[in-house]
């Protein structure tokens, strides 16, 4: 493995849930990415940012601006490869339009020159992972395009006539705090899972992970020395659940009840019903199998679901306790 650059994958403690969701992203990037609302403090920048030392390395065409795929090429014997990490790239909160997407020089273009398009940030991101902090404060105009990127797997700018369009296949990673502003519904339906974390309350738990902290704040070579094994026994798995991934199966009926229960709760759309047989499956191979079982969809199911549930206007009832009880009903007979 590389050599580390941020707080170990492996040495995070309390946040399983958030955890979890990145690795079964990476398994199956067709999920559609994480958004992560919890307080401030509670880890969500330094695991995402630790996730990238367990990321897989890609061939790319050299000096690709767009880390283009060799085997996608008609004719890749013609060009120079290079294996690279895959690649995790950061959205500054102030980051304009061109920056995100590129821009076009105009007047190159009508100079006949051949450098006329400035690639931007989702150039960078293609096949690997995009992360926006705060995105909760991100322009929507930016949000919207970001979600048709991630979901199509193209970005198209357009200038005065002028159209240019490159491949942009990408994991997006959200994180906010929900007291600062939520996502509007119609974006928030658009991200493949969601978690919600919160402040850990267990004094054991806080205080193992504060001296964990200090203690890799005083030695941090020590530290990713400790942490070498199981970083690199998550990476194989990753590794291993990816390629696992093709054979594993899930009965018809399965199928059937999640989308019965997708109905029941009145969710729009067919994205939720998508979702959640993906991330089955691809917990499934996480866990180095081919048969999907109950425990997969009951363990995966919340994290697709909860962000598409209608609100009670009332508030009678908590949204995840809805989820969990028809849950019981559809899938375990238990008319609760």
């Amino acid at each position: 493995m590389k050599a580390l650059k941020s707080f170990p994958f492996a040495a995070i403690l309390g946040q399983e849930e958030m955890k979890l969701a990145l690795q079964l992203n990476v398994v199956d990037p067709k999920i559609g990415g994480v958004m992560i609302m919890g307080d401030r403090g509670t880890g969500k920048s330094t695991t995402i940012r630790a996730l990238a030392d367990l990321l897989p390395k890609i061939l790319i065409v050299k000096n690709d601006p767009f880390n283009a795929d060799p085997s996608l090429l008609q004719n890749p014997d013609e060009y120079e490869i290079e294996s690279i990490q895959i690649p995790m790239v950061e959205l500054p909160l102030g980051a304009t339009e061109d920056r995100v997407c590129g821009s076009i020089n105009l007047k190159e273009v009508l100079a006949g020159g051949n450098n006329s398009f400035e690639p931007g940030l989702l150039a960078r991101a293609n096949r690997g992972v995009l992360y926006v902090d705060e995105i909760n404060l991100l322009d929507d105009h930016l949000v919207d395009i970001l979600l048709d990127s991630a979901a199509s797997g193209w970005n198209t700018v357009e200038r005065e006539g002028i159209s240019i369009r490159h491949p942009a296949k990408f994991i997006l990673v959200g994180s906010g705090n929900p007291e600062e502003g939520e996502l509007r519904p119609q974006l928030l339906d658009r991200f493949g899972m969601h978690i919600e974390i919160r402040t850990i309350r267990e004094p054991e738990v806080r205080v193992k992970i504060v001296e964990e902290r200090i203690s890799f704040d005083k030695n941090p070579k020590a530290w990713f020395e400790k942490y070498a094994s199981q970083q690199t026994d998550i990476q194989e798995r990753l590794l291993r659940a990816q390629q696992l991934l093709p054979k594993v199966n899930m009965k018809e009926g399965y199928q059937f009840k999640i989308s019965h229960l997708c109905s029941e709760l009145g969710i729009e759309g067919l994205r939720g019903d998508l979702v959640a047989m993906r991330a089955a499956k691809a917990l499934t191979a996480f866990e180095n199998r081919t048969q999907v079982e109950l425990k997969d969809i009951q363990r995966t199911i919340s994290l697709c679901l909860r962000h598409r549930l209608r609100k009670d206007p009332m508030g009678s009832i908590h949204s995840g306790e809805k989820l969990e009880k028809l849950f019981e009903k559809i899938f375990v007979g238990k008319n609760i």
